[in-house]
């Protein structure tokens, strides 16, 4: 019996309470989120090839 009140309940969060965004404002999110992923990316590139040259200095160095 608990099961299908927390079921109710759910449900009526889900529709009465929630406010669910407009399709414009899910497609400007989504513009956002995917120039941020793109920027974290770029971000993470740059300091993995940055650590290779200096590890490859390093490393010619010592050989």
């Amino acid at each position: 019996m608990k099961f299908v009140e927390n079921v109710k309940e759910s449900y009526n969060e889900l529709v009465h309470k929630v406010s669910w965004p407009t399709f414009k404002e899910l497609s400007q999110s989504s513009v956002v989120v995917l120039i941020a992923s793109l920027i974290m990316a770029l971000i993470v590139w740059l300091m993995d090839k940055s650590f290779e040259s200096l590890m490859s200095f390093i490393y010619g160095l010592f050989n």
